[in-house]
C-alpha cells in the first residue's frame, strides 16, 4: 500500500512539479507568478517578471535548463543553471515535454502543437479543440490530449497529425503519459475515468469508482502502475494495467501535477499549499 512520507507546506498554490536538472524538486505557482524549488527541507521562491504569466507546466530540457510554460503571459520560460531567466513568445502555451528533435509544446487556446529545435527554430501544426498535455510515445511520435475536441492526438516529427476520437462524449482529457505496457494512458477529467490508447489507436476506458473525482495528471510509477491525481476528491489514485484501482487520501485539496523522484517516490503538488511525498 502507498504510504504518506512527507508534507511540505508552501505559501501559495503549487500546480506543476518536476525533478529539475539539479536533482531538486521544482514547481510552478500559477496564481503567484513564480516558480519554486524544494530540497533538503528548504523551499525557495523565484518571482517571475512579469508576475501575471500563470506558469503552468515545467520540465528539464535537453540543454539541462529548466523550461516552463506561462499560459496567460504567452511565454515559454527558461531558467539556466546559473539562475538567468529568459523567455520565448508563444500563444498561450500549456503542455510541454522533451521529445525527438527538441522541446514540444501545446498552445491550448490558439489550437496548435509546436516544436522548438536546438537552434531556436519553431515549427507548428494546427489542432482543433484545445490541445492540452503532451508526451513522447514509444513509437517516436508525440501524443497529446485534445481537451475540448474529446480526442487523443498523435504528431510525428514531420508534423503529420492523426486524431483519435474518444468513445465517451464530454470526457475532456487532460493528462497523458507513456505507460509501462507500450501504450499511452490519459485522464478523462470530464468523465471521471482513465483511458488507454495503443499505438494502433485502440482505445480502452476505465471508469473510476467516483465519477466526479476529476482526474487531472498521471505518471508511470516505479512499480509499473499508473498514478494519477484526483482534483475534486483530493486523492492520489493508482491503476494497474488491468484497470484495478486503489486510492490514498491526500492531506489538502486540489492536487494537480505529480512526478517521480530519484528514490522512486511520488511527489504531488496541491493547490491548497503543499507538496506531498508518497512512497509507492
Amino acid at each position: 500500500m502507498p504510504e504518506l512520507v512527507n508534507v511540505v507546506e508552501v505559501d501559495g498554490a503549487p500546480y506543476g512539479i518536476t525533478v529539475g536538472p539539479d536533482g531538486a524538486l521544482w514547481f510552478t505557482m500559477a496564481t503567484q507568478g513564480a516558480i519554486g524549488r524544494y530540497r533538503d527541507g528548504v523551499v525557495d521562491m523565484i518571482t517571475l517578471d512579469p508576475v501575471d504569466g500563470q506558469p503552468t507546466v515545467l520540465v528539464t530540457g535537453p540543454d539541462n535548463a529548466l523550461w516552463f510554460t506561462e499560459f496567460r503571459g504567452g511565454r515559454l520560460g527558461r531558467r539556466a543553471a546559473e539562475g538567468t531567466v529568459t523567455s520565448i513568445e508563444l500563444d498561450g502555451p500549456y503542455g510541454l515535454c522533451v521529445g525527438p528533435e527538441g522541446l514540444w509544446f501545446t498552445e491550448l487556446q490558439r489550437g496548435r502543437v509546436g516544436r522548438i529545435a536546438a537552434d531556436g527554430r519553431i515549427d507548428r501544426v494546427e489542432i482543433d479543440g484545445m490541445p492540452s498535455m503532451i508526451t513522447p510515445g514509444p513509437d517516436g511520435a508525440l501524443w497529446f490530449t485534445i481537451n475540448q475536441g474529446n480526442a487523443i492526438g498523435r504528431v510525428d516529427t514531420d508534423l503529420a497529425v492523426t486524431v483519435y476520437p474518444l468513445p465517451t462524449s464530454g470526457a475532456a482529457p487532460v493528462g497523458i503519459t507513456a505507460g509501462p505496457d507500450g501504450a499511452l494512458w490519459f485522464t478523462e477529467i470530464g468523465a471521471g475515468a482513465i483511458g488507454r490508447i495503443a499505438v494502433d489507436g485502440t482505445i480502452t476506458e476505465y471508469p473510476l469508482p467516483d465519477p466526479a473525482a476529476r482526474p487531472h495528471a498521471l505518471v508511470t510509477g516505479p512499480d509499473g502502475a499508473l498514478w494519477f491525481t484526483e482534483w475534486a476528491s483530493a486523492r492520489l489514485g493508482r491503476m494497474t494495467t488491468e484497470g484495478a484501482v486503489t486510492h490514498l487520501d491526500l492531506p489538502g485539496a486540489e492536487p494537480h501535477g505529480l512526478t517521480v523522484d530519484a528514490a522512486g517516490h511520488l511527489w504531488i503538488a496541491l493547490e491548497s499549499g503543499a507538496l506531498v511525498e508518497v512512497s509507492p
